[in-house]
């Protein structure tokens, strides 16, 4: 692990003379930088699973290794699981069934000496931690802390549109690194050596090399780390800078979708582990070259980390081995009932009566699963389907005449169709516009607005907060399709009569409803309205890129409801008859009402009875969602109080999202009808003997089922280590560069992830981590295939990310995917042994 290099601090060389990265080098950066997921901006905020980007590799060897260097949580403590055993919600038969098919054959029950064996796990520690470990905390500012404050606050100027270094970076002339920009920056500091009480800092930093490449050259030659090592130092450095690294994941990932075929985008990952790595090596200079007294220890203690870094992932992972056991009975305590509930609703399964009266798409989010059983008990006349929220458009919205688009699909796609809206203004009118309320909305949002905001405008403000504290009302501003226009994304020509006949048809397919419509279909879009919000988006539709689904629901409902498109449609083999309209609607998950959007006419769609069924159905949603957030279930009260708290700047907790997701189900809706799956379940409409092909099932697993991964996945690892993938107490949130992200106070790194208030009540977990658990309903030969066909597929399966199972719709049998095992489909367990 270790190479001789000199020890003196030298002049930053000649750009020209500096040397390269070998080949060997260069890949293990890259594969330490592949290793960061993205994070969605607020304004377009979606559940993202901060481990995506490593699910080639075992999740037990990534949780390990991201504990091993960064002391990172991606399982539960141990009280949490003794917590569940003493409950009764963990038996002992979860545990010998979890520990068999893990085969674990150390000891695993005794908690206790698991703590203890957690709390003597040494973890990787950074060049600057080492360093830490000897300054006087009481008088002097830790280098940890000071470095990531002053690379976030950089990155937050840098990277803001309208920030300090926004002319310099969009300069066309220029191709200047990031890592460039940050050391011109930072010479120009005189504030960090005087705040760290270290006055000859500054000359160390203007030794660093002016190139990004000759930095990481000059850092792992001094630092002597060799190819072996540099891969884990270098995810370890950006551990430290999460947040930020997530960032430029996520212009990554845009430039990934938006590139055209064969090119290949640029990315300041590097430069920004460049960034964190100058740090260290200024740190080594300046330490071996002012504090000799410390520079013998500092060098030992590295040679010891850089020696022992080889055996420390294997060693926490060894260690966690029993954690594992606990965490896959947690998962079979959920599963064998939910198998059992699933098998019996196949076998007693009737014949739906015929003469449907009302059929209501809603989308997959687990919260539409209430409402789909409330609806569905007030008649038999009516049917609910699951579909994911965007409908299958796949559109962004463009407003206002402005430049400005806002994608309404899942992050996992790129738009193909821009739907233009609203009066043309002139660009620049509405982009003035926009940013005014946009700083309006940032400066009352901010953490301490309640303060700065009052203390600035004064008592108008003051009265303002206490209206909106006495009588709650939300604010929505109705969504302009007077002037809807169609345009391809790519050429910016309309598109044709034909061309949406053709969208329609394939949303129609996709959805497996190509025949027996009803009267009248549903088109259930769902949205959430809070104040005071800034992850807002995180509560709206996760399918429509962090949007209400109001645009996708009545865009569609235009398309299907147009004469001329049906006649397309007709002569293609889809006949929607005469009498039957589509109808746009909206769910309201704060108050569980499904509304008609303002300003349309659909309501004089539906007769008085079918509204009744939608005002007794949301009634009856509210009240099994009411004892969760500790509400009286009063009919008219509780619509009230719900509406107030959805309204209410104070309210930290206006929903709980999609808190406690763990299944998903693509089925026939008899497989699931009758079941109360409490809210936990990701409903997809799928029947495979109207999928020829299994194209629709192709797309189910490539696109549903992995967005309800990241969703699952989101919401664990913000429970398991809230303070790293998790955003902290949004009661001290402020906004970064008005869309970016939060900081949590007034600086640190970007937080990512679920706020603490949206995970837990005060007193307990309003989620539980669990694995996805997928049941799809076909035969298991397909299954297998497309898994075979798609590396992502095979990376969640093999490398148990998730769970898969195979329903029987006729027998309601179970089979579990096994890959790697000799039956790749072993019956699935219904019940525990007592």
């Amino acid at each position: 692990m270790i190479r001789h290099a000199s020890e003196r601090a030298a002049q930053a060389p000649d750009p020209e003379h500096e040397p390269k990265l070998t080949a060997e080098q260069a890949q293990a950066l890259d594969r330490a930088c592949s290793r960061i997921a993205p994070s969605w901006p607020l304004d377009r905020l979606i559940a993202v699973s901060p481990y995506w980007t490593q699910r080639g590799e075992e999740a037990a060897r990534v949780a390990a290794r991201l504990s091993a260097l960064g002391n990172v949580h991606s399982l539960m403590p141990p009280s949490y699981y003794l917590g569940a055993w003493q409950s009764g919600e963990i038996g002992e038969a979860h545990l010998v069934e979890a520990a068999e098919r893990l085969d674990y054959r150390g000891p695993y029950k005794n908690l206790l000496q698991v703590v203890d064996e957690l709390s003597r796990l040494p973890h990787w520690h950074n060049i600057s931690d080492l360093i830490d470990a000897q300054r006087d905390r009481e008088h002097k500012m830790a280098w940890r802390d000071e470095i990531t404050q002053q690379i976030s606050q950089f990155c937050a100027a840098y990277f803001q549109e309208d920030g300090a270094l926004n002319a310099e970076r969009l300069d066309a002339a220029s191709d200047r690194q990031l890592y460039q920009h940050w050391r011109d920056i930072t010479l120009k500091d005189h504030g960090i050596a005087i705040l760290m009480g270290e006055r000859r800092l500054r000359r160390y930093f203007r030794t660093l090399p002016q190139t990004e490449e000759g930095l990481l050259v000059a850092a792992i030659s001094e630092l002597m780390v060799d190819t072996g090592g540099l891969e884990d130092y270098a995810q370890a450095l950006l551990l430290d800078i999460n947040g930020w690294a997530s960032w430029v994941a996520f212009q990554d990932w845009q430039n990934s979708l938006n590139a055209s075929p064969g090119e290949a985008g640029g990315s300041d990952m590097r430069s920004l582990l460049a960034i964190r790595l100058a740090w260290e090596l200024v740190l080594w200079r300046y330490i071996r070259a002012e504090h000799s007294d410390q520079a013998e220890r500092l060098t030992r203690l590295w040679h010891d980390e850089l020696a022992e870094l080889p055996s420390l992932v294997a060693r926490h992972q060894s260690v966690q081995g029993p954690l594992w056991v606990w965490q896959l009975a947690s998962e079979l305590a959920y599963q064998q009932p939910l198998h059992q509930a699933l098998s019996e609703a196949v076998r007693s399964a009737q014949v739906p009566p015929v003469g449907t009266e009302l059929q209501a798409v809603f989308c997959i989010d687990v919260r539409s699963e209430p409402m789909r059983r409330a609806l569905e008990a007030q008649s038999p006349a009516i049917q609910t389907l699951g579909f994911a929220g965007f409908f299958g458009l796949p559109v962004e919205h463009q407003q206002d005449g402005t430049s400005l688009t806002v994608p309404h699909l899942p992050g996992l796609l790129a738009p193909r169709v821009t739907l233009k809206s609203g009066a043309h203004q002139g660009p620049m009118r509405a982009a003035q516009r926009r940013n005014w309320q946009a700083r309006l909305q940032e400066w009352s949002r901010t953490a301490s607005a309640s303060f700065s905001a009052v203390e600035t405008a004064g008592l108008l403000y003051a009265g303002k907060l206490l209206r909106r504290s006495l009588v709650a009302k939300p604010r929505r501003r109705p969504l302009e399709m007077a002037l809807l226009g169609w345009y391809w994304r790519d050429s910016g020509k309309a598109l044709s009569l034909a061309d949406k006949a053709g969208l329609a048809r394939s949303v129609l397919e996709a959805m497996g409803l190509t025949e027996g419509f009803a009267p009248r279909v549903l088109l259930v879009g769902h949205g959430s309205h809070s104040t005071n919000n800034p992850h807002a988006a995180g509560l709206e539709c996760g399918a429509c890129g962090g949007q209400s689904g109001e645009l996708s629901v009545r865009s569609l409902a235009r398309l299907l409801n147009d004469p001329a498109l049906r006649e397309l449609l007709a002569e293609q083999g889809i006949t929607i008859p005469a009498d039957t309209r589509f109808v746009a609607a909206l769910h309201h998950t704060i108050t569980d009402r499904i509304e008609l959007p303002e300003g349309s006419a659909d309501g004089f769609a539906l007769s008085e009875a079918q509204r009744s069924w939608l005002e007794r159905a949301g009634a009856e949603a509210r009240r099994e969602r009411a004892p969760r957030l500790g509400l009286a279930s009063d009919g008219v009260e509780l619509e009230k109080a719900l509406e107030r708290r959805g309204a209410d700047w104070s309210q930290t907790r206006p929903e709980w999202g999609l808190a406690n997701n763990a299944s998903f189900i693509a089925a026939p809706r008899h497989c699931t009808a009758g079941v109360d799956l409490a809210g936990r379940s990701f409903l997809h409409d799928y029947d495979w003997r109207s999928d020829s092909d299994f194209s629709r099932l192709e797309l189910i697993m490539t696109a549903p089922m992995v967005v309800a991964h990241w969703i699952n996945m989101q919401y664990n690892a913000s429970v398991t280590d809230n303070h790293k993938y998790g955003s902290g107490n949004k009661v001290l949130h402020n906004v970064v560069g008005g869309h970016i992200g939060v900081f949590e106070g007034n600086g640190g790194d970007l937080r990512i992830g679920l706020p603490w208030q949206s995970l837990h009540d005060g007193e307990c977990w309003q989620h539980q981590p669990l694995r996805l658990s997928v049941y799809l309903a076909a035969p298991t030969s397909a299954i297998e295939a497309i898994v075979a066909r798609h590396e992502v597929l095979q990376s969640l399966t093999a490398n148990h990310w998730l769970h898969l199972f195979a329903l029987d719709d006729v027998s309601g049998d179970v089979q579990a995917y096994r890959p790697g095992a000799s039956a790749r489909w072993q019956g699935a367990c219904l019940t525990s042994a007592p």
